[in-house]
């Protein structure tokens, strides 16, 4: 059976953030993930993942100005520098909370702009950050991102996503799949995965229900197969739950939704 790692972006939003650690551990995870760090001190961090026995598995790099619309910088012209400098802040936080993958979100393609003609700069980008990356020890990731829930998204199928990693060599850039984006946009996720996984360049996996994102107990994919299936597949990183649960902030919802956890 896979190994899961809690969300704390998604999951326990009764709890301020700091304090979701502790729940997702009293809940039995192991491991968590989560989109930013950066509103709290890395060592912040880092200290409730050592109180509460916790692994830290994945995080985002700054994505840009989040609350005007931005998601990521990756592909966008003119944003070199900052993109840069919100990698090697990724990295510092990284190495702190010794998480060895940080995911590099593509960004929207301008209005203006043809997004056959923002590749090469994406693909620079990218070797860049895979460059500084290597050398803390760190895997980036690129993740496809359903249209539905994010409009214009540079980035949206896992084909996209696997060419750009061949295009640009770098050992440590790999594919973050998320089987409900992959869902959305293409399906046959059985399939999908006995291609993509024996590459070697799917670095991390996560899910949630489909059509609502809330528990992957209902919807229209069958979970429970698709974990048997990676483990026929021989899948021994994490698989991220990022899904928001059905009874939001309700005090322990996020508890009373984790039934379908295999334990």
């Amino acid at each position: 059976m896979p190994q899961f790692a809690a969300n704390l972006s998604m999951l326990y939003p009764e709890h301020a953030f700091i304090d979701r650690f502790a729940a997702a551990a009293a809940d039995g995870f192991s491991a968590v993930e989560f989109l930013f760090p950066y509103a709290l001190p890395a060592a912040d961090l880092a200290a409730q993942l050592q109180a509460h026995g916790l692994r830290q598995v994945l995080f985002n790099a700054p994505p840009g100005d989040w609350e005007a619309g931005e998601r990521g910088m990756a592909c966008l012209p003119g944003r070199e520098a900052e993109f840069r400098d919100g990698i090697q802040r990724a990295l510092d936080y990284a190495q702190t909370l010794a998480c060895p993958r940080i995911h590099v979100m593509a960004g929207i393609v301008p209005t203006d702009q043809d997004r056959d003609k923002l590749l090469p700069r994406y693909e620079a980008n990218l070797a860049w950050a895979a460059e500084q990356a290597a050398a803390a020890g760190v895997d980036v990731l690129i993740e496809p991102i359903n249209s539905r829930d994010m409009p214009g998204y540079f980035l949206s199928r896992q084909d996209q996503a696997h060419a750009i990693v061949q295009a640009v060599g770098a050992a440590n850039l790999k594919v973050q799949m998320d089987l409900y984006h992959c869902q959305i946009m293409e399906g046959d996720l059985a399939m999908q995965l006995r291609r993509h996984l024996p590459t070697g360049r799917v670095g991390h996996i996560q899910i949630a229900g489909v059509p609502e994102r809330h528990e992957p107990d209902q919807g229209e994919i069958n979970y429970p197969y698709l974990f048997a299936l990676l483990d026929t597949l021989g899948y021994t990183g994490h698989v991220g739950c990022e899904y928001r649960p059905r009874r939001g902030a309700v005090a322990g919802g996020t508890s009373a939704g984790l039934g379908w956890l295999p334990r």
